[in-house]
């Protein structure tokens, strides 16, 4: 099982960027799915989660009204829109996806993707 990351990049305050998870070795269709994200110096945190079937979503206070959280079950792909992006956004961007079908708010997932970097100027 495979969760790649991609999207990443260095940008200015106040663009976006887009990042995709592709879920590879089994279908994640039926779990849920999350987007955390770990700072220099810092613990990995969770930005985003995604129920199974993308009628529950959380989002840390800090990116609420500028990220989204998406995901296409067809094609076993989670998404993370991230706009107005601060230099606190600054961080590698990690995919998470679980076998449990509820939204979860915690890092219990149980596969990981290994990260991608978002470097946000200001």
């Amino acid at each position: 099982v495979q969760l790649q990351a991609s999207g990443g990049g260095l940008v200015q305050a106040g663009a976006s960027l887009r990042l995709s998870c592709a879920a590879s070795g089994r279908s994640f269709s039926s779990g849920a799915m999350g987007w955390f994200r770990q700072a220099p110096g810092k613990n990995r945190d969770l930005v985003a989660a995604i129920a199974w079937n993308g009628r529950s979503t959380y989002y840390t206070d800090s990116v609420k009204g500028r990220f989204t959280i998406s995901r296409d079950n067809a094609n076993n792909m989670v998404y993370l829109q991230m706009n107005s992006l601060k230099p606190e956004d600054t961080a590698v961007y990690y995919c998470a996806a679980d076998q449990r079908s509820s939204l979860r708010v915690d890092d219990s997932y149980y596969y990981w993707g290994q990260g991608t970097l978002v470097t946000v100027s200001s």
